[in-house]
């Protein structure tokens, strides 16, 4: 059974920092993939922020985040994990995690098409308040 799986998600004050992790299984990823990271808040459309390559050495942020959040993976442990620092308010969301199991070229084309993206999880919510 297909699965992908958030986790880390919670309340957190300004400045603050999180890691979010997402566990996907149940499948076997083609060689050229990518996961990503979304989020959404209420009423807006779900924005990509942060994906990463299949080996790990390529990765794109969202200009929203660069500079505060990290993407990482562990093929090991089917683990891709976003470490959030110094959050903000207008970082509220609910985060979700998303596997592109096609990439043609690189991952930095079309990185925020959803449909690109399919097996999404169930999203994970981050609080960012005092």
């Amino acid at each position: 059974q297909l699965q992908v799986v958030e986790t880390g998600g919670g309340l957190v004050q300004p400045g603050g920092s999180l890691r979010l992790s997402c566990v996907y299984s149940g499948f076997t990823l083609n060689s050229e993939h990518a996961i990503g990271w979304f989020r959404q808040v209420p009423g807006k459309e779900r924005e990509g922020i942060a994906c990463i390559s299949s080996s790990g050495s390529d990765t794109m942020y969202a200009e929203s985040v660069k500079g505060r959040f990290t993407i990482s993976r562990d093929n090991a442990k089917n683990t891709v994990n976003l470490q959030m620092n110094n959050l903000k308010p207008e970082d509220t969301a609910v985060y979700y995690c998303a596997v592109r199991p096609v990439v043609s070229g690189t991952i930095y084309f079309d990185a925020w098409s959803e449909s690109e993206y399919d097996n999404w999880g169930q999203g994970t919510q981050v609080t960012v308040s005092s």
